[in-house]
């Protein structure tokens, strides 16, 4: 999927729901206190880091509340550069906050530090002596979680509001109105030709509007689904409508709160079934597709049919946290990588992309990804796809894909080192092969396996014990490792 975003560039940020500044030092069992800097107020933290590093640039991702002690600070460090040196690295890195911790190497904040924090624009905090670091960390990933909460909760709420606006006698106005209040701002509805079918909400000014018809415009003239832009403090994102449909949904909005994005995604998607997806003839090709595969055709002569090429990726996804999909939800996925192929089964959503499209992690989603594949080998690339998922997940990586580079196994003859592989492993059953699979993949990580299989790690402990048991086989060996990953790749 190619995404266009048209801002400028900042600081990446972990993918996490932030804290205010101002929650925490309004914390009474903190007792932090703002002695420099600009005001609290609009300033947002994603975690909570330590370091007695001089240069904690390295170790910093980026939206830090960092939290030093001062033990770097060296004695001489009032009468040089040393303090505008280290808080230009701070900010450099992305920063959002220091706090200085007294005692027991420091009574006070060093008064050249309060300064270069007033030069670089950084908020610093003075942490009291008996507020530990710790205590600070926990508090904001509480707050975290809360707000994580709140998140999921306007979500939800928006899913179903906007299911009952679709269902009402006019749709299409009423999952515009009802968009427009949830993200406070424009929604509009575009036809093929970029002009103006439907909107809601009260228009902003003139640049602005503007703006988002020629973001539109970019979503119905180049192979792309989504597109953003910032005009004037307003934020805009345009949605194409299914694929190939010619229809995007713009929205302006005076601000950019976490969920929104996904209540925009579950708009387009019902937007795209509203504005009739058969009439463009791809709900057609679709129903063709699926009974030309029940009547016995194969899939290579199908699978132009569905708008693909030659080479197909299958994805692999679930929702963090883990939690069985509702349809919508699902769809969303499907229309945020810019396919309408998506099966929900069980806590797993599978979606079909042509290979010409590069998946992008998701916010809120684990996506595994298998590499491009004919149609024929599709079961393959579903196998590929949730290996992926698996270590994904083991790993907390957002998206995870298989490593373009050959393999030692592609020297050996397919048929060869199959029939190797099922000889090999014939004394264990499929639960065993995974769980074995998988504790290799993770280097024999107890914990990371327990993750990816969803069990406990004495589980895992005791399936591996079972294996190397019924294959005879001592797994500390990194020989009989490296020969059962070969095998266990081509079971």
């Amino acid at each position: 999927m190619e995404e266009t975003h048209i801002m400028s560039e900042t600081p990446a940020v972990p993918p996490t729901p932030s804290v205010p500044l101002s929650a925490l030092l309004a914390r009474e069992d903190l007792a932090l206190r703002q002695i420099a800097g600009p005001p609290a107020t609009g300033i947002a933290v994603h975690s909570a880091h330590t370091s007695e590093m001089s240069d904690p640039y390295p170790y910093m991702l980026g939206g830090e509340l960092l939290l030093t002690a001062g033990v770097h600070i060296p004695e001489a460090a009032g009468s040089g550069t040393y303090f505008d040196d280290y808080v230009a690295r701070v900010v450099e890195a992305g920063g959002a906050a220091l706090g200085f911790g007294l005692a027991p190497v420091h009574d006070t904040v060093p008064r050249a530090l309060v300064i270069a924090c007033e030069a670089y624009h950084l908020p610093l905090l003075e942490v009291p002596p008996q507020t530990t670091f710790s205590g600070v960390g926990r508090a904001v990933w509480q707050l975290m979680a809360q707000a994580r909460v709140a998140e999921l909760r306007r979500v939800t709420e928006a899913q179903q509001s906007l299911a009952a606006a679709a269902a009402r006698p006019d749709p299409v106005p009423s999952v515009l109105r009802q968009l427009a209040q949830r993200v406070g701002g424009r929604t509009v509805l575009y036809g093929p030709e970029g002009t103006e079918i439907a909107a809601a909400g009260r228009a902003p000014d003139e640049p602005v509007t503007q703006a988002l018809t020629d973001l539109a415009h970019v979503l119905l003239t180049r192979a792309s689904t989504t597109a953003t832009d910032t005009v004037a403090g307003t934020h805009l994102s345009a949605y194409a409508l299914g694929a190939g449909h010619g229809f995007v949904l713009g929205v302006a909005s005076p601000r950019r709160d976490p969920g929104d994005h996904t209540i925009a995604s579950v708009a387009a998607v019902l937007l795209s079934l509203l504005t009739g997806e058969h009439q463009s003839g791809t709900g057609a090709a679709r129903s063709s597709a699926l009974v030309r595969l029940l009547l016995g055709a194969p899939p290579q002569e199908v699978t132009p049919l569905l708008g693909g090429t030659d080479r197909w990726l299958v994805v692999h996804a679930v929702p963090q946290p883990p939690g069985a999909p509702d349809p919508v939800t699902a769809s969303a996925l499907g229309a945020a990588l810019g396919s309408p192929l998506v099966d929900a089964a069980d806590d797993v959503v599978r979606v079909l992309l042509p290979a010409d499209r590069d998946p992008a992690p998701q916010p809120g989603w684990t996506l595994g990804v298998s590499a491009p594949v004919a149609p024929d080998a599709l079961p393959s690339a579903d196998i590929q796809a949730a290996r992926a998922l698996s270590r994904a997940r083991a790993t907390r990586t957002p998206l995870l894909r298989p490593a373009p580079r050959p393999s030692l196994a592609d020297l050996v003859p397919p048929a060869e080192a199959e029939s190797h592989a099922r000889a090999l492993l014939a004394p264990l059953s499929p639960p065993l092969a995974e769980t074995l699979r998988t504790w290799l993949s993770l280097h024999g990580s107890w914990d990371r396996t327990a993750v990816a299989l969803s069990v406990h790690r004495n589980t895992v402990r005791q399936r591996i014990a079972r294996c190397a048991a019924l294959l005879g086989a001592d797994l500390d060996d990194p020989d009989v490792r490296m020969e059962l990953w070969f095998a266990l790749r081509q079971a």
